[in-house]
């Protein structure tokens, strides 16, 4: 019998992984929802900060303005936005890369609330940069602009950030979903609860385990094999 018994199936998917120290598969980790969804959140974040960075300003020879009502302060943030979701989720994609050989089930679930924390800001940071950018565009008349605006770029850049809204709250849901399993299986019985073999007593009598499972004399039975005690003549002094 070995000294360290396998671990169950629920101690191997502990927050949604397989057990620690398997191969890396790209197919299997392509896959994955929450990869799925990052690297779509990575594209629209790339389209709302490409956007503005490439018409979001209306240049002269002294100054560039913001298309946006001409408040810099919508452009960078806007920006800023995007460049910090992107880094962010680069940095998220490792960590599932990763994930599968954290062998800590409290390393698992840090990643996991960490991931869950930054998901729900983010996806409120991208509704404040929506009705920030939306705002001052609603108020912007191109008309005064002294060079040509590109207002493809500056409404992309709105439409894609109420598109990275609904991407990041799917990413909250799928954080939450994960913290919620993970939770669930550390109140689960381990191996070492298993429930005994057929024909087998989940609790042996006194020296059953040094005997190999066989049979062992019931307690208080009759020495010459009888089970009915109502034969036992007491002995005579």
């Amino acid at each position: 019998m070995d000294a360290f018994p396998p671990q169950s199936s629920g101690a191997g998917m502990a927050y949604g992984a397989g057990m620690a120290g398997g191969a890396f598969d790209p197919l299997i980790y392509i896959k994955k929802p929450q990869v799925i969804l990052r690297l779509v959140s990575l594209i629209f974040a790339i389209v709302v900060f490409g956007c503005i960075v490439s018409g979001g300003w209306a240049s002269t020879h002294t100054v560039d303005l913001c298309a946006y009502n001409r408040d810099n302060s919508a452009c960078n943030f806007g920006v800023a936005v995007g460049v910090i979701a992107f880094v962010a989720l680069v940095g998220l994609l490792v960590l599932d890369a990763m994930f599968d050989q954290f062998s800590s089930v409290k390393m698992r679930k840090h990643v996991v609330i960490a991931d869950l924390v930054f998901s729900a800001f983010w996806s409120f940071m991208w509704f404040v940069c929506f009705c920030y950018l939306t705002d001052q565009w609603r108020k912007t008349s191109v008309e005064d602009f002294p060079v040509p605006v590109d207002v493809s770029d500056v409404q992309a850049a709105i439409a894609f950030s109420f598109f990275s809204i609904v991407a990041w709250a799917g990413l909250t849901g799928l954080a939450v979903y994960r913290y919620r399993q993970g939770s669930s299986q550390a109140f689960a019985p381990s191996s070492a609860y298993d429930p005994p073999a057929p024909g087998v007593s989940g609790y042996p009598y006194p020296g059953n385990e040094t005997t190999g499972g066989g049979y062992q004399q019931q307690p208080f039975q009759s020495a010459t094999g009888g089970g009915d005690l109502s034969d036992y003549q007491p002995p005579t002094y």
